[in-house]
């Protein structure tokens, strides 16, 4: 599902270079649930951030469903994001106009889906929030909150998700509730799940974990 081979991603500050990834290789194959943990500024983050294009690569190459991504343009990476990827923030990111409902037809209206009410639906049901679609964010807890926020991820069923830190706003028994949700949903629907986190719950219930240390991989291990 995705493939990265030698890739890196530098800063600059001012005459400093700063590497948040060095050299990264990895495949990820369809189906599989899969953990980054490591300390803070380990490269988890820029690890999502340049598979999904919201950064790019300062060298290397990213394969995602056999779409090499190398001469890819921002019109193609929202394409890409848009058909073939869901994403769940730490922040939740809703917009806080809007109810649950609205929130989760947003990425389908979007995209101009007749069947964006239903499948918004459908999607928040699946999460456990049909009886809250008519709320808007500042009116639901963090969890539910969360919950919406999987649920517009998901709506458009992706063959890739990435979750970074989605438990990093709640309490650990809110938090483990959501990795676990994660993890149904992706075996019921065969979503590819790439999750970075700091969760123990998460590394266990991962079909594989990478540790991560200054921009590499340090060790992969079966949790």
């Amino acid at each position: 599902m995705v493939r990265l081979h030698k890739v890196s991603k530098v800063y600059k500050r001012g005459t400093a270079s700063i590497w948040a990834l060095r050299g990264v290789s990895l495949d990820v194959p369809h189906g599989q649930f899969l953990v980054l943990m490591g300390p803070s500024g380990s490269g988890k983050s820029t690890l999502l951030n340049v598979i999904s294009g919201l950064d790019r690569p300062t060298e290397g190459e990213i394969v995602i469903d056999g779409c090499t991504t190398e001469a890819f343009t921002e019109s193609d990476w929202t394409f890409l994001r848009r058909e073939r990827i869901g994403i769940v923030f730490q922040s939740f990111n809703l917009l806080p106009g809007l109810t649950a409902q609205e929130n989760v037809e947003l990425p389908l209206l979007l995209r101009g889906d007749s069947k964006a009410e239903a499948q918004a639906k459908s999607s928040l049901d699946a999460v456990g929030l049909a009886h809250r679609a008519n709320h808007r964010p500042a009116e639901l807890s963090g969890g539910e909150q969360q919950r919406v926020a999987l649920a517009r991820a998901l709506v458009h069923r992706p063959p890739l998700v990435l979750a970074d830190e989605p438990t990093g706003n709640l309490d650990s028994r809110t938090g483990s509730e959501i990795i676990l949700l994660i993890k149904g949903l992706a075996q019921e629907h065969g979503h590819t799940v790439i999750m970075a986190t700091h969760s123990p719950e998460a590394a266990v219930q991962a079909d594989r974990v990478l540790v991560m240390r200054d921009g590499g991989i340090d060790s992969e291990g079966q949790p």
